[in-house]
């Protein structure tokens, strides 16, 4: 091998990044940083060598099935284990905030992202519902470090705004799916037995699917571990990965069978800790996924970051840049504050922190790739919707990474006030 080869260098920034990681994960309790602010950094810093070296950089349009099958992997993971840290019952009103956000904001966010999409960024309406659809939903893989703790951290009624978070996220990115598979579509003609199809297979049946799926393959798995565990069949030491093999069943099986896999993994995570409630398995099952999800969290990132170019930060335009800060700055808040009126039991830091925490990451590269694999968006709304995406995915990346401790801090001295 010669001095210099792109691959040895490659392996040396692959294990410097690995340490990187580490270390930012180690102490990222203690900083006003979350961990993916640094992956981003490394990521534009990859690209930037790979092309000095010549080399191919990874591109979210060419690259689609790649980029999403590893947001895909991400994704699966992060729901289930958003599932599993659940601790509230299932059938009461402690669900109304979630029941909001995701009924109520998220609808609300995709209209008024595709009204500025059609009326300021110039985009057919198929294309501006797939835009609202990519970028309404909030992320698992980033919101885990602002919503509620693993098993047996939280207190018997989790601050509420944090709970809501992590409910959404887990459960959303299944929901916002349909919106997606709406606008592609509409983009594609929408003839009324096109809409009809879609109302039937990817609402009214794959919502419901998914949904079962989840609820007997995670008690059932639960059952199956649970008692090859008391009888010495299941090594502890391995407990780490059925947070893997589970999520990995239940999306496939929902799949396979019209349903959406998103919504079977947030649910099989539910349905799993219901069957045991205890702490001490659920809180090595919950730390086993995490160690896969935070793996899969820099790999994604890193990928994301890589793909940055001069020429790609240009494909949004002027219209496609100012709806970053018009999203995360008045549509997410706009939505949250109007649906949230009604509940006044909610404190003003409470729907601050829902407010502002509508953070974008893996799941908008995921719908983005989808989108692409497709191929019924002309060339230039697919690079002017993808890049637009990415573009609030990255400023998320910084904004909400810097802002998650402080305001975290803020958020808990109204719930527990000195």
């Amino acid at each position: 091998m010669a001095a210099g080869d792109p691959y040895a260098v490659a392996l040396v920034f692959a294990g410097f990044v690995v340490c990187v990681a580490i270390a930012a994960l180690s102490y990222q309790r203690e900083r006003a940083y979350s961990a993916s602010v640094i992956y981003l950094a490394l990521g534009i810093a990859a690209g930037a060598v790979l092309h000095l070296l010549g080399g191919e950089r990874i591109d979210p349009i060419a690259d689609a099935e790649l980029v999403g099958r590893i947001a895909e992997g991400a994704l699966l993971v992060a729901v289930f284990t958003a599932g599993l840290r659940v601790e509230r019952t299932l059938f009461s009103g402690q669900w109304r905030s979630v029941v909001i956000l995701i009924g109520l904001v998220m609808p609300a966010c995709v209209a008024l992202i595709a009204l500025f999409g059609t009326q300021v960024m110039g985009l057919s309406l198929g294309a501006a519902l797939v835009l609202g659809a990519v970028l309404a939903p909030t992320d698992p893989v980033l919101a885990g470090d602002i919503g509620v703790g693993a098993p047996g951290e939280q207190a018997d009624h989790p601050e509420e705004a944090r709970f809501a978070i992590s409910a959404e996220a887990g459960l959303n990115d299944g929901l916002a799916a349909p919106f997606v598979l709406f606008g592609l579509v509409v983009a594609a003609g929408a003839a009324s037995e096109d809409i009809l199809e879609w109302a039937l297979a990817d609402v009214l049946l794959a919502i419901p699917v998914g949904v079962l799926v989840g609820a007997l393959g995670g008690y059932g798995l639960a059952a199956l571990v649970h008692t090859g565990r008391e009888r010495g069949m299941l090594d502890t030491q391995f407990d780490g990965f059925v947070a893997i093999a589970s999520p990995l069943l239940l999306y496939g099986v929902a799949e396979a069978l019209g349903g959406i896999g998103f919504v079977a993994g947030f649910v099989g995570g539910l349905a799993f800790r219901r069957y045991e409630f205890g702490h001490e398995y659920n809180r090595e099952l919950h730390d086993g996924a995490e160690v896969f999800e935070k793996l899969l969290e820099l790999a994604v990132i890193l990928v994301l970051g890589s793909t940055v170019t001069l020429a790609a930060l240009k494909e949004p335009g002027v219209a496609g840049w100012l709806l970053t800060p018009l999203l995360l700055l008045v549509i997410r808040p706009a939505a949250v504050f109007a649906c949230f009126a009604p509940m006044r039991a909610l404190g003003m830091r409470s729907r601050l922190f829902l407010a502002w925490f509508g953070v974008r990451g893996v799941a908008a590269l995921y719908f983005c790739t989808l989108a692409v694999q497709t191929g019924i968006l002309s060339p230039s709304e697919e690079g002017t919707v993808v890049w637009t995406a990415l573009v609030c995915v990255m400023v998320s990346i910084l904004v909400h990474g810097m802002t998650s401790d402080p305001l975290g801090r803020k958020l808990d001295e109204e719930v527990t006030p000195a």
